[in-house]
């Protein structure tokens, strides 16, 4: 059986993020929210972190049901252009058996 993929990511947001408007920036929020749904993924929590750490904005965990819907959901982010607007880290995991 297949077991949840974890994802930490953190990002910043790029120079062609600002050059939307607010109603573009909102649409495409709800894209990328949207992409990451279709998968059967969710935000298990995404903490603003400007005030603690210069080079990112935010840092966050997704929850994925298995490693294919890591992948789709990379996929349907490519589509949206999702990379075009951030930039960032990511570190993929699996929960660590308690002994």
């Amino acid at each position: 059986m297949a077991e949840p993929i974890y994802k930490l990511f953190m990002f910043k947001l790029t120079e062609a993020w600002y050059q939307l408007s607010e109603e573009e920036q909102a649409s495409h929020q709800a894209k990328e929210q949207k992409t990451l749904e279709k998968v059967g993924g969710k935000t298990i929590i995404a903490c603003n972190t400007v005030w603690s750490s210069e080079p990112w904005l935010v840092f966050g965990i997704n929850e994925y049901p298995d490693i294919e819907a890591v992948q789709k959901h990379a996929e349907l982010c490519l589509e949206i252009q999702h990379f075009r607007y951030t930039e960032g880290k990511t570190l993929l995991g699996v929960v660590w058996p308690s002994p």
